[in-house]
């Protein structure tokens, strides 16, 4: 019992210090938040609701006690085995440099890491913190959106000394209000992009995404205004976000550039083909990057609690989590991490660990038996674009609650 104590002195001891230091990148970002315009501080209309998730440190005092097995942690690298062609993946100009995410190769030579940091919801100070968190785990691939998330990502570039060219920004266009002509939505797009690079301090992003809206005419203005975009120089690719069949057919009747990619939502329970959708995509050329391995616009309790998964992270000492996310890797996808359960936070040791976890998903496989089993498993209220504008079984934001799209 003596020793018990010992044992949990040091660590809570050691907790607080890993939970209050902050690198010296980190200590130049907080002293310098205050400085951003307040111009740069309007907000996209994705924010996510904020919630307490996870008690790490109880659950590492409790695990170097042996009272809880290891595998229950929340979320945990050999190199991903793809079947899809690659480029040669660089490494990151952070402290772990080490740590290489492997890449998919889009038209014009572009190397897209096959994962990313997801700072969706994060204030401007938590943004800048999942970075420092993300670069020294290898992260390279920055996945935000205008607003303070936006601003996060500037005050990074402008405070750090990490070479703009070893990043990947991956920005999305704010959806046009109900009613905004095309030529209109157009000219949204159009100063949102001049916006994004003014803001940011580049010459170009290496993606931008295009919402849905269910005005036809309004994707396929603003979808060339991205064309247009991407033949200028201003951004190396362009890709979709949460496109249904529906949106994606409006789209390719005018489009003249295929989008490099689709952005979804794809966990355990929607299958490998993601209810068909994936399917859909491939038709066209166009590959899925998947956000919400764990559920959204929260982590989905049935899939977390699945005795399946449960009994798989137990063989191989991993948690769910991580059981959930290797499983949309090992099915050739890239993804988009959240850095913490408790989504659209990024806070002391849970963020921190939470991403490293995360990246090391990279490093070990699931079975053929284990893949079947997983690939199995049903959940018939599960949609890919929960975030569309109009899809089937697409939510919506109000009084602070997703709510199913009435």
């Amino acid at each position: 019992m003596a020793l018990d104590i010992i044992r949990i002195v040091a660590l809570i001891s050691g907790l607080q210090f890993t939970v209050g230091f902050q690198s010296p990148t980190l200590q130049r970002h907080s002293l310098r938040i205050s400085s951003l315009s307040a111009a740069n501080n309007k907000e996209d209309d994705f924010s996510l609701d904020r919630r307490s998730a996870i008690a790490t440190t109880s659950a590492a005092v409790l695990t170097s006690l042996s009272i809880t097995n290891p595998a229950n942690a929340f979320f945990p690298v050999g190199a991903f085995a793809s079947n899809r062609p690659k480029s040669t993946p660089k490494k990151s100009s952070g402290n772990n440099s080490n740590r290489v995410i492997p890449t998919w190769q889009l038209d014009g030579g572009v190397e897209f890491p096959i994962l990313a940091l997801n700072t969706a919801g994060l204030s401007t100070e938590e943004t800048l913190r999942a970075i420092d968190y993300a670069q020294n785990e290898g992260i390279t691939h920055l996945d935000f959106h205008p607003g303070k998330e936006r601003d996060g990502v500037a005050q990074f570039l402008k405070d750090s000394k990490v070479d703009r060219d070893s990043l990947f920004l991956n920005t999305k266009i704010r959806k046009p209000a109900p009613g905004t002509s095309p030529e209109d939505a157009a000219k949204l797009a159009r100063d949102q992009i001049e916006e994004d690079l003014q803001v940011l301090g580049v010459k170009y992003v290496d993606m931008l995404m295009l919402r849905d809206t269910p005005d036809q005419k309004n994707i396929q203005a603003q979808w060339k205004v991205l064309e247009e975009a991407l033949a200028a120089g201003k951004t190396r690719s362009v890709g979709i976000i949460n496109y249904c069949p529906s949106g994606l057919e409006t789209l390719m009747e005018t489009a003249k550039v295929v989008p490099a990619l689709n952005y979804i939502m794809c966990h355990v329970g929607m299958g490998p083909d993601i209810q068909g959708l994936r399917t859909k995509n491939e038709k066209y050329g166009i590959r899925t990057f998947a956000y919400g391995q764990t559920g959204e616009p929260e982590p989905r309790e049935a899939m977390l609690n699945d005795p399946i998964l449960k009994r798989i992270g137990e063989t191989h000492k991993k948690s769910t989590e991580e059981v959930a996310l290797r499983w949309v890797l090992q099915n050739d996808l890239a993804a988009s991490l959240r850095p913490s359960g408790n989504f659209g936070r990024c806070e002391g040791q849970e963020c921190q660990v939470g991403l490293s976890r995360q990246v090391s998903c990279l490093e070990w496989e699931l079975t053929k038996d284990e893949m079947a089993e997983l690939n199995a498993i049903k959940y018939d209220d599960a949609s890919p674009t929960p975030f569309s504008a109009y899809c089937p079984g697409s939510l919506v934001l109000k009084e602070g609650k997703w709510v199913p799209r009435g």
